[in-house]
């Protein structure tokens, strides 16, 4: 009965507060709540201090491990999945933007699937990110693909092979586009 008092008490007052207050209360709880989901994260995989969750709805799971270097950070609303035995290692300097998908496991596509669950065919492998990487919104990255340090992926790609360093990709599958001028060359 007191709970019930309380509760109608709460709702109460809560609707005298001005929208800016509501407004105010709402951001200061979100952002605890996910403080606490990326305290759990850092308590699970191995992250640089200086690494940052750029953001809110940041989502990192699995039994497999997850790496992430100094002076990198994930945007908002991006996966990033570790399926057991496997590894995602991300390098130093990345800048990972929001939503983007990384993923160490996943279903083969060339089968039938209106076939049970437990046949279906899967593949997973490891996902490696060098160094000075910047990944753009909207990015998907399967499993077994190593990107070189320096790369590129522009927005809305979907990275199926391994990428080189210094290079630029984007697309449909992702594709090669062009080397960066690095000290001037071309």
């Amino acid at each position: 009965m007191i709970k019930a008092i309380l509760d109608k008490l709460t709702v109460s007052l809560f609707s005298r507060l001005s929208s800016t207050t509501k407004s105010y209360i709402y951001k200061e709880a979100r952002d605890a709540h996910w403080e606490n989901v990326y305290n759990s994260y850092r308590e699970k995989y191995s992250l640089s201090k200086s690494f940052k969750f750029n953001g809110v709805g940041v989502s990192f799971y699995g039994e497999g491990e997850i790496t992430i270097c100094d002076n990198s950070y994930v945007g908002n609303y991006s996966t990033i999945q570790a399926y057991n035995d496997c590894i995602v290692y991300i390098g130093d300097n990345c800048a990972i933007s929001h939503n983007v998908r990384i993923y160490t496991f996943s279903y083969e596509a060339d089968q039938d699937f209106n076939t049970k669950q437990q046949t279906k065919l899967t593949y997973k492998g490891n996902v490696t990110i060098g160094n000075g990487v910047w990944i753009g919104a909207n990015v998907l990255i399967n499993p077994g693909v190593v990107i070189e340090d320096n790369v590129v992926i522009g927005a809305n790609a979907v990275v199926t092979k391994d990428l080189k360093a210094n290079g630029i990709y984007g697309g449909v599958p992702a594709r090669f586009i062009k080397f960066k001028s690095i000290d001037g060359d071309s």
